[in-house]
């Protein structure tokens, strides 16, 4: 079988304007960038408010092995699948960053015929969203040490400055830096660093604004420091949000694009889930929502992260209300969460997968906590057999759910039939109650802990006094309703990434505590999460590279 970059190359795409038809968009209504991709303007959407919501459906998964889980493959397979038979579906995904491109991951916009197209311009610098984000964050930190220069007005303490640079790379020589220095001419020397810009409040703020005066006042509310005093300096105070937000006009509005099968998709937004809250954009959510049926969305790793983060996050912020999950699979990762290594997986072992199925059902039973109907996806490998598929169905139904096995990599939407029609079923039975996993009004340590003990089955949390006593001050300064955003390994519910499968009896450590006052949650950072990736020994960019034709090798 051709390779997915090959079957991305051999595509039919649709000019962007005709498939903006398909969901009533106008070609007025488009911004477009060249023929295939386009953004959907501002203006167009603010006439959709009144229209009524079609049906929300996440695609989330088991935590994520070296062996894959195929989330987004199945995210694109199902909205395929779901226009297939005869329902008006849009599918919404995130941005793919560069770091993980250029260093262990590689693409992202789906595999062999459940992909999204433009697939080289998606993977790299698409409309160019991330270099706006990444710019408007690093106008804050140049204003901030620009202010402190020439002579601290606001008396900022330089020791207390909490705002770090970007960039869109993994690149572990910057996560801690000291800048200014080289005398009087360069200002005042200080600790800082850089996060990848996924991890950039400005990238959530983003993804979570309704339009952009909310743009603007979450960008106005970012706390980028203390003063001596330890009252707080917002980038309001510097005078930063408006030129923020001039940067960010153009990335605000949604990227329409198609699948291979020239059904619409919005991508839009990118947060990373183990560090940020890995949704893609409420905008861009709310605006498929308003043209189509059923609109597909996912959640970034498995659902311990990336499920809970959309209910507890963007779906409390945004009012939205899910009416099915799909929590995806693989044969190969039940065995690798059964212990078994990846370069064993080949061989048919049934006891390692229905071991691996433990990690499987804490997270069916994770999101039926949060009140919505689950169908397993068992995204299809060459080498499964009929006797471990045979497993994963019978521990789904011991569940009390079905598990459906899906062929879009090879097939496309004839391989996600059956899984359409099942989320359909889902749906019309009306089964879901949503609601988030702690209330508001939850003191800030309890919500950590609730989650803790909740969704990761810990004991407790770990912090220290001068975790708590933040956590406490912040309560004061009436911080205390804000969610949480967990920073922690994707590959664990614990946070050591070795530990696969189901564990219980572990202690959650908490490093630090970090206040999103723009973005509206708290992040608090678990075990060894860094903020800013490192590239593997090995990265992906060293294969990366132009053919003698001028077309994009190693890429996917």
């Amino acid at each position: 079988m051709a390779s997915d970059i090959e079957i991305a190359r051999a595509a039919s795409m649709q000019p962007i304007n005709e498939v903006g038809e398909k969901l009533g968009i106008p070609p007025s209504a488009l911004e477009n960038y060249g023929k295939t991709k386009a953004k959907v303007r501002a203006d167009f959407i603010e006439t959709l408010k009144d229209r009524p919501d079609g049906k929300l459906i996440l695609v989330t998964a088991i935590n994520p092995t070296p062996a894959g889980e195929g989330k987004t493959t199945t995210t694109v397979g199902l909205g395929d699948g779901l226009n297939r038979i005869g329902k008006k579906a849009a599918i919404c995904l995130r941005e793919p960053s560069l770091g993980p491109c250029f260093g262990m991951k590689g693409g992202a916009a789906g595999g062999g015929h459940a992909q999204v197209v433009p697939m080289e311009d998606i993977n790299l610098h698409f409309t160019g969203d991330f270099h706006a984000i990444t710019s408007a964050h690093n106008l804050l930190s140049a204003l901030i040490d620009n202010h402190i220069y020439w002579g601290n007005e606001l008396e900022i303490d330089p020791r207390r400055v909490v705002w770090r640079r970007v960039m869109d790379m993994n690149d572990r020589a910057l996560r801690q830096i000291v800048c200014s220095l080289g005398g009087v001419a360069n200002g005042f020397p200080r600790e800082a660093g850089f996060d990848i810009t996924v991890a950039s409040e400005i990238m959530a703020i983003l993804c979570l604004a309704t339009d952009l005066d909310d743009l603007q006042r979450r960008l106005g509310d970012i706390i980028i420091g203390y003063r001596r005093d330890k009252t707080a300096v917002t980038a309001r105070d510097l005078n930063a949000d408006g030129a923020m937000t001039v940067l960010l006009k153009e990335a605000m509005q949604p990227n329409l694009v198609q699948t291979l099968e020239n059904n619409p998709a919005f991508i839009h937004g990118g947060p990373f889930a183990n560090i940020a809250h890995g949704c893609n954009s409420v905008i861009a959510t709310q605006t498929a929502l308003k043209l189509a049926d059923y609109v597909v969305t996912e959640a970034g790793f498995g659902a311990d992260l990336g499920a809970e983060k959309f209910f507890d996050i963007k779906c409390r912020k945004a009012g939205l209300e899910p009416s099915a999950a799909v929590i995806v699979a693989t044969i190969r990762a039940l065995k690798m969460n059964g212990g078994v290594k990846k370069d064993e997986l080949g061989a048919e072992n049934v006891a390692a997968v229905k071991q691996g199925c433990a990690n499987l059902g804490r997270h069916i039973d994770n999101v039926k906590q949060f009140g919505v109907p689950v169908v397993v996806a068992i995204n299809h490998f060459s080498g499964d057999t009929e006797a471990e598929i045979a497993a994963v169905k019978a521990y789904a139904t011991e569940h009390g759910v079905e598990a459906v096995l899906c062929r879009h990599w090879a097939d496309g939407s004839a391989g996600t039939e059956e899984l359409a029609r099942k989320v359909v079923q889902l749906v019309e039975n009306g089964g879901a109650q949503f609601g988030p996993l702690y209330s508001d009004d939850m003191p800030l340590f309890e919500k950590i802990q609730t989650i803790c003990r909740r969704i990761y089955r810990a004991d407790d949390a770990a912090a220290d006094k001068a975790v708590r006593d933040q956590l406490k001050k912040w309560t004061e300064d009436g911080f205390g309703n804000l969610p949480i955003c967990m920073a922690k390994t994707q590959y664990s519910f614990s946070t050591d990434p070795n530990l696969r499968g189901a564990p219980t009896g572990h202690i959650v450590p908490i490093r630090e505590v970090r206040l999103s006052a723009g973005a509206g949650f708290i992040v608090v950072i678990c075990g060894e999460i860094m903020t800013m990736p490192g590239l593997p020994r090995v990265p992906s960019a060293n294969h990366i590279r132009l053919d003698e034709a001028g077309l994009i090798e190693g890429l996917f």
